[in-house]
Formats: C-alpha cells, sequence, structure tokens
C-alpha cells in the first residue's frame, strides 16, 4: 500500500498551484501484478471518502494514464495506489509523472549553517554527495555549508562550496548563505539545518514543485518530525500570534486518513501570519527583499516569513527530522531569545501590529508561565530580554554576535543549571498535598500566584520529580514548593525551590520596564520598524560581514 504520507500524490496542491492536468504512474519492474489505484477526498468529521479508480492486472514495467480523472476531480483529493503480486514479482520503482512541460528550471542553491557540529554536517554534505550521483537534476543544485564555527572542514568539490564565517548565529549563517546564491544567479534559495535530517526525495520534490508553479512566488516549507517519534508531526509549518502556533501537531503519519486530512487542509489559503521554520525552507531568490534580521537565533525565520509575501505550500514527503523535541531544548537562554523576538514581530512588522497592551501581555505571559514553574533565573533572563528590546533594533546591530548576552546569560544561572547526579543517588520522593486536577484547588493556586501569597508555603507545598521534557507542562507544577528535572538518559539534574523574595525582585524590575515601554510605545514601534528595514538590507549584512 502506498497511501500514507510520503507516497500519496497531492492531487489539490500540484492542481492548484501547478495546473497538472495530464497524470501517469509509472511503475518498474518484473512479473505479474495486480495494480490498485484510487483517490481519498474529504467527508464529514475529519473522515475521508475512498473510491477506487482502477483495478487492473498487469505485467511490470507499466504506465497508467489518470489524466481522465485529473480533468473531472480537478483540484481536490489524494491519489494513491496498491499492489498485490500474482506470481513471483518485483517493483523497484514507482513515481508520479506528467507530460506537461515545467514553466521554468529552477537554479537551487542549498544553504547549510553550521556551528560545531562537525561530525552531523559531514554526513549531511557525504549524503548530498552520493545523491548528485543519482539524481537527473544535480546540474540545477549547489550546496553551500556557511561554517560559523569554522571546524568542520568541509572538502570543495563541483557540488559543495564550504564558506567560513564570524558565528553571527543563524541569522548570519542564512545570511551569508543568501549573499552566497544571489552571487551564483540562483533563482531559489533553500535554507536547511546543519544535520540536514531529510530524506534526499525531499529535495527532488520541492525542486519539480517549483518548476511547475503556476506563481514565481512560490516558497516550499517542510514539515517536521522528532527523530525519536519520526511518525508523529510536530508542525507542518505554523501561524504565530503573539506565539508560536505549530499546525497540525500529533498527526500519525503512517495513517491514511490523517495523512489524507493533512493534506486536504493544508491545500487552503495560508493566513498572512503563516510561516515556514528553517529547517526547509525554499523560497525564490528574486521576491526576497529583507535579508534575516540578527537575532542570532530564535525568531529568524519566523520574520522572514511573515516580512514576505510568499506563497507558502507544504508537500508530502517534505519533511525534516530533528535530534530532539523543543520542549528538552527550553531554556533561560532559548526563553531569552523567544520572548525578545515575539516582540520584535509585533513591533517591526505593520501587519503583526497588535497594539500596546497585547503586546505587554506577550512579557507577563511569559513571566507568569516561568513563575508558576519557579524558574526565578528564567525570570531575570526575561527581565534582561525585555529591557534589550526596550533598547531597539540598535542593540541587536551592536550584539550581533551575542558574546556579551550570552555570558550574562550564563552568570545568570544558579539554580536551573544541570548538575551529574551523584553516583547511586534515586530522584527525590514526590509528595503532593495539593491536587492541582481539582478545579477548585488549581483555582485557588492562581489566585494565589502558585501559593506565593502564602505564608511558610515552602515547608508544606508538593515535591514534583519532572522529566526534562515536562518542563513546559505547567499543570504538574501547580502547587509545587520544590521541583526537580531528573534525567536518566544523560545522568543530570537540577531543582528549583519557592521563593517570594525572588520573585518580588523580579516582579519589580518587570513592573519598572513595563512603565517604560507603556510611555514609549510609539516611539519605540517607530524605531522599530525604520531599524527593521536598514538592518535586513543586502548593504548591512556585506558591511557587518566584511564582505565589502
Amino acid at each position: 500500500w502506498f497511501d500514507t504520507y510520503f507516497n500519496l500524490f497531492s492531487l489539490g496542491k500540484w492542481c492548484r498551484h501547478c495546473g497538472i492536468k495530464d497524470l501517469h504512474l509509472a511503475l518498474n519492474g518484473a512479473g505479474r501484478i495486480v495494480l490498485t489505484v484510487g483517490v481519498d477526498t474529504p467527508a464529514a468529521r475529519g473522515r475521508v471518502q475512498r473510491r477506487v479508480l482502477r483495478r487492473l492486472t498487469l505485467d511490470l514495467s507499466a504506465r497508467i494514464d489518470l489524466s481522465d480523472f485529473v480533468a473531472t476531480h480537478l483540484g481536490s483529493g489524494t491519489i494513491w495506489f496498491a499492489v498485490t503480486a500474482k506470481a513471483d514479482s518485483t517493483l523497484e520503482t514507482a513515481a508520479w509523472q506528467t507530460r506537461q512541460a515545467p514553466l521554468r528550471t529552477p537554479s537551487l542553491v542549498l544553504a547549510i549553517t553550521t556551528y560545531r557540529r562537525e561530525a552531523a554536517v559531514r554526513r549531511s554534505v557525504a549524503k548530498f554527495e552520493r545523491f548528485m550521483e543519482r539524481t537527473d537534476i544535480a546540474s540545477h543544485l549547489h550546496l553551500v555549508v556557511v561554517d560559523n564555527g569554522q571546524s568542520a572542514n568541509i572538502t570543495r568539490s563541483a557540488h559543495v562550496t564550504p564558506i567560513l564565517n564570524e558565528n553571527l548565529g543563524g541569522s548570519g549563517g542564512f545570511a551569508r548563505g543568501l549573499i552566497e546564491a544571489k552571487a551564483r544567479e540562483a533563482s531559489h534559495c533553500l535554507f536547511m539545518d546543519d544535520d540536514a535530517a531529510v530524506h534526499m526525495d525531499s529535495i527532488d520534490r520541492t525542486w519539480r514543485f517549483l518548476a511547475w508553479a503556476k506563481d514565481p512566488d512560490t516558497a516550499v516549507a517542510g514539515a517536521m518530525s522528532i527523530a525519536a517519534e519520526k511518525w508523529a508531526l510536530w508542525e507542518n509549518g505554523a501561524l504565530f500570534d503573539s506565539h508560536c502556533i505549530p499546525l497540525h501537531l500529533g498527526t500519525d503519519l503512517r495513517d491514511p486518513n490523517q495523512a489524507a486530512m493533512l493534506d486536504f487542509t493544508s491545500t487552503d489559503d495560508r493566513p498572512h501570519n503563516f510561516y515556514g521554520g528553517w529547517w526547509f525552507f525554499a523560497f525564490p531568490v528574486a521576491i526576497a527583499r529583507h535579508m534575516p534580521f540578527p537575532f542570532f537565533v530564535r525568531g529568524d525565520d519566523i520574520s522572514f516569513s511573515l516580512v514576505h509575501d510568499f506563497n507558502t505550500v507544504t508537500l508530502p514527503g517534505v519533511l525534516s527530522f530533528q535530534d530532539q523535541d523543543f520542549a528538552n531544548k527550553e531554556s533561560l537562554n532559548t526563553l531569552y531569545l523567544d520572548l525578545r523576538s515575539h516582540l520584535a514581530h509585533h513591533l517591526a512588522l505593520p501587519s503583526m501590529d497588535i497594539g500596546l497592551w497585547r503586546s505587554l501581555r506577550i512579557v507577563w505571559w511569559f513571566f507568569a508561565r516561568s513563575a508558576v514553574q519557579l524558574h526565578y533565573d528564567t525570570l531575570d533572563a526575561l527581565n534582561l530580554s525585555f529591557g534589550d528590546t526596550l533598547e531597539g533594533p540598535d542593540f541587536f546591530e551592536k550584539h550581533a554576535d551575542m558574546s556579551e548576552r550570552r555570558a550574562d546569560l550564563n552568570q545568570l544561572g544558579r539554580d536551573e543549571v544541570w548538575k551529574p547526579i551523584p553516583p547511586g543517588a534515586a530522584p527525590p520522593k514526590t509528595r503532593h498535598w495539593f491536587n492541582p486536577d481539582r478545579v477548585l484547588v488549581r483555582w485557588f493556586l492562581q489566585f494565589t500566584l502558585n501559593a506565593h501569597m502564602l505564608p511558610f508555603f515552602a515547608a508544606y507545598g508538593n515535591r514534583v520529580v519532572l522529566k526534562p521534557g515536562q518542563r513546559g507542562q505547567l499543570h504538574l507544577c501547580w502547587g509545587a514548593a520544590q521541583i526537580t528535572y531528573w534525567d536518566d538518559e544523560t545522568g543530570q539534574f537540577f531543582t528549583v525551590t519557592h521563593s517570594k523574595r525572588r520573585l518580588l525582585r523580579a516582579t519589580i524590575v518587570l513592573l519598572r520596564q513595563s512603565w517604560r515601554f507603556c510611555w514609549n510605545y510609539r516611539r519605540l514601534k517607530a524605531d522599530w520598524r525604520s531599524g527593521y528595514n536598514r538592518l535586513t538590507t543586502p548593504d548591512w549584512w556585506h558591511k557587518r560581514l566584511r564582505l565589502t
């Protein structure tokens, strides 16, 4: 059966965006088979309607014309096929084909930014080189590896160009990759993570979709799943509205019904706040009027999508596998970076303007969330992030390499620092006096700011032990006076403890900065809009990267 995420054909997307009217299924192999070709279309209540289009007994190799079906069902559904052997048979390849000529021949530069992940990026380059030996589009592809750590030692070849670069984070690395794509007069650029954990066929599918796309502004955003659970989708693109909203989270890519519904619901027009992650994002170079903003990391891909009017499409089988999920990556460093970029999107981009109070609510939401978790080091980092945003885009220009801020953040980490588990030690015992699953108890805890208003709470509050991946699950933290994060896999832990004094001190700083934000909001927004335009020009990046 070829009816799951990596094998089905998105009739809706290929018809709508590429005008495909001629479609064939080509099978190569030996033996005699029964071939079933079917279509899934949307039905009620999140289900699909499945119909068989063809059932044929034939000898391999074969080519089946499906154009008559496309003509009568233009722009809807997904097509799949199944093969049953009648005798000893071998199916070697299968492909969806068309006799329609492509509208363009994309010249695609793949840009990978890496920083001291030498083994991972070398594997990715080796995989790409092997792909170039067998693909028929090799002459239209070139890989640029921007080495921010200047340590990967990538060998230059006919298909691969390594570039040593100053460490200005992902923003600086991808800006350098885009500059190289323009210098090579590439029509399209594909940003990818340094581990490039994608099937090479994703690159092939992306190139061909761009070749047939009717709209020259078409971009392709890759989906993402976690390497430990490759079948579970993390996001198929995302929305940004005060925070990141992953689309289709948890979809089981092995389930034909879910895979078809994923394609149906992602074929509709995208809202203005849709964006694609830079683990896999291919776009036309000509309409990229802005370079990446120098966020260093976190938020650069969001603003790049939001500031451009790409016609962004997601495709079945175009997906990147991440080593860790985002919950495991959360720390005071990532939250510092997240808060300032979240505010910047709404301050700098006119299409994302949400006004003073909704913007301020973003800050207080970040703050309240960490207070519930007893992450007081993070509260200090969030105040630092808020203060840096109040300095406007000039701060980002002066601190493009983040060296000073990284040192400051390292000093802030007192309690939220992973430490080795002592030999033979066991996790501390849990204790639950407050049950947050009870509605009245949870309301009481919320009213008292997770018991920060209760006297001597550190003596009788819950003692909780969590795994690293549970760091963002707030419901587990309600009523806790002590939280221990325990990781048996890495042999590390850290413990945070209820402290009224630290919360009060951080809240006073937050109130002062909130007043500054309100008082200076109009001027700050104007500074961000003009500064964003200035710091996303090729001239600024050429000068910052010392290329002129």
